[in-house]
């Protein structure tokens, strides 16, 4: 299966609770839920068309737990999200969590991530879905596991909150898949994993 990162982020790179006031006040938070104004049919025929790829679900502790407190209660099964959320595998990458109460859930990393993550890989599918879950992800990125990235921008500058990209990264270059815009300006951009950056001058 391929590994592919789905990211909400503001223009100044900020990732930090875009769903809602309360989902993550870490630091302080108080911009909690940016990404709610711009929601709208083009946004949605993205995410649809996200969620139709999947096979399964790689999620971080923080994200899995947030999931796991909404989307169980999302009955409807032509919900695009919902119905393959509640009823795919999912793996949350936790070495604290002790259990996973959400149906077809399975606690991994707590030994060695790369390994499980791997593994996981290796197995028959289309995609392996990350969602949010940005501490995992800069995690895989370290190692190379991501194959492909879908960031979200969003036409909003909040000064602070957590970033994805933080100093330190592994060096990476990505070739733009595919750019769509959507009707309230948040801009979606597929990248590609493509190796080492490749350096010149002018």
């Amino acid at each position: 299966m391929k590994l592919t990162f789905t990211q909400f982020l503001t223009l100044d790179g900020v990732i930090q609770a875009p769903g809602g006031p309360e989902e993550d006040r870490d630091g302080g938070f108080e911009h909690g839920g940016w990404s709610a104004p711009y929601g709208d049919d083009d946004f949605g025929a993205f995410i649809t068309e996200v969620f139709d790829r999947a096979d399964a679900f790689l999620l971080g502790r923080g994200t899995y737990e947030i999931f796991a407190g909404y989307w169980p209660k999302m009955t409807d099964p032509t919900d695009p999200v919902a119905s393959r959320l509640n009823s795919l595998p999912k793996y949350v990458a936790s070495t604290t969590l002790t259990a996973a109460d959400w149906q077809g859930t399975r606690i991994i990393g707590r030994d060695d991530l790369v390994k499980d993550v791997t593994a996981l890989k290796e197995q028959p599918g289309r995609e392996l879905q990350t969602h949010g879950s940005a501490g995992l992800a800069r995690s895989l990125m370290a190692h190379d596991l991501i194959d492909t990235l879908h960031l979200l921008t969003f036409p909003v500058v909040l000064g602070t909150g957590k970033r994805l990209f933080e100093e330190g990264g592994l060096p990476t270059a990505f070739r733009l898949a595919g750019s769509r815009t959507t009707s309230k300006g948040v801009v979606i951009s597929t990248y590609e994993r493509a190796g080492r950056p490749e350096y010149g001058s002018f």
